[in-house]
């Protein structure tokens, strides 16, 4: 085929899609516009209260965890291998104060320990005749001290020395230096022997029975679990209206068991992440609720006496500090102070009194937009689609027909 017939196809084509969307246009603009409806502004209806101040109690309630009133570290004050006690020594255990938890073993040091009160009581013998030649009052004192020395037990206390002549005459045949010496070597003895100073449980062993410790080494962590508290940590401008001996709620985390409680102490410091004050709050807790050192638990603090303010809730609230007020049938934004916040609420001031302000949160509304206040303006009712057609909904259009 010859370029003059393949441009003669090409230009007619180009022709007849120009005509089609030329008439098409024509056809369009000849098709008449519907007619529009005229813009009305819809009127929305909001929840709102009329602002009144007036003296608010409002508690403070805030999640605190059980902690021991006592938690140490059992440090071995001699070496030696573990030996077992009269109670378990692992982790989880339980034992009650005064008990044997473990101790290290001491039968080398007890047996020199009684050979050395032996050679002491053999050194009083001796010199028994001489006192009773040189200090004939003092006799009976010193028999009575060497009659009540027992092997098993600790030595007595020595009969007061008030004669100088007897102080040097003791001091020189080491009568002295070897009690002392003893009563050492019991308080060396009892290092020996770990006895528990409290009812609790071990939250952590590092030696069980069997090992070898030596001086200075952490057996283990324990916890007292017959005194407990809950440390509440509240932010610091809450804290101010916390007084110690203040009485407490204290609620399990589903709020299903209650128990009485006392503010005993409060920390001196602010935790420097969180911005809150520690407050220790002493729990009298039943027999019957258990409660364990770790858990966290509801504490409810009593209210305060807040002057001149109102309470609403947090959700009516956008962009930290404003709220939607009601003037003249329209929506204005205002700024509010807070005074203090709470779970679900937050109690203010800084509005008018008499203004209306909208407690609940808006969604997609716009300042100026027209509202009314729900319980006291009602809405209209819609007209239904079709209302006021003649030979519709008419029974005596139907007679007719």
């Amino acid at each position: 085929m010859s370029w003059r017939k393949i441009t003669f196809i090409v230009v007619a084509l180009i022709i007849l899609l120009g005509g089609s969307a030329a008439l098409s246009k024509l056809f369009v603009s000849m098709k008449p516009e519907p007619p529009r409806m005229p813009d009305k502004e819809m009127k929305r209806f909001v929840k709102a209260e009329t602002v009144k101040y007036d003296e608010i109690i409002s508690s403070v309630a805030r999640e605190g965890r059980v902690v021991s009133s006592s938690e140490i570290t059992l440090v071995a004050e001699a070496s030696g291998k573990i030996e077992k006690g009269s109670i378990s020594l692992r982790k989880g255990a339980s034992f009650k104060k005064g008990q044997l938890i473990a101790e290290i073993y001491k039968d080398e040091v007890e047996l020199a320990l009684k050979a050395r009160k032996s050679r002491f009581l053999t050194t009083i013998i001796t010199l028994l005749p001489d006192i009773k030649v040189d200090f004939p009052d003092q006799l009976d004192a010193y028999e009575m001290f060497f009659r009540a020395i027992n092997m098993e037990e600790d030595l007595p206390e020595m009969p007061v020395i008030r004669d100088e002549k007897l102080k040097i005459f003791l001091a020189s045949r080491n009568v002295l230096s070897e009690f002392y010496g003893i009563q050492q070597d019991e308080k060396r003895l009892k290092r020996h022997s770990l006895y528990a100073p409290f009812n609790g449980t071990f939250t952590l062993v590092n030696f069980e029975v069997g090992g070898y410790i030596n001086t200075g080494g952490q057996i283990a962590k324990m916890i007292r679990t017959d005194q407990l508290e809950v440390e509440v940590p509240v932010e610091n401008k809450y804290s101010k209206w916390i007084k110690i001996g203040d009485k407490v709620r204290v609620f399990s985390k589903n709020r299903v068991s209650e128990m009485p409680g006392v503010v005993i102490r409060k920390s001196n410091f602010i935790n420097v992440n969180t911005q809150s004050r520690s407050i220790f709050v002493k729990v009298q807790h039943a027999s019957n609720v258990e409660m364990l050192a770790g858990e966290y638990k509801i504490v409810e603090f009593p209210g305060q006496k807040i002057a001149a303010a109102m309470e609403i809730a947090r959700s009516a609230v956008f962009n930290s500090i404003e709220v939607f007020v009601i003037i003249d049938g329209k929506l204005k934004k205002q700024e509010i102070n807070i005074i203090k916040t709470n779970e679900t609420t937050l109690i203010f001031n800084g509005l008018k009194e008499g203004v209306k302000v909208v407690v609940e949160p808006l969604v997609n509304v716009q300042e100026n937009s027209p509202v009314g206040v729900i319980g006291e303006e009602q809405p209209k009712p819609e007209n239904k689609k079709g209302a006021g057609k003649s030979g519709q909904g008419n029974p005596k259009s139907k007679e007719k027909a």
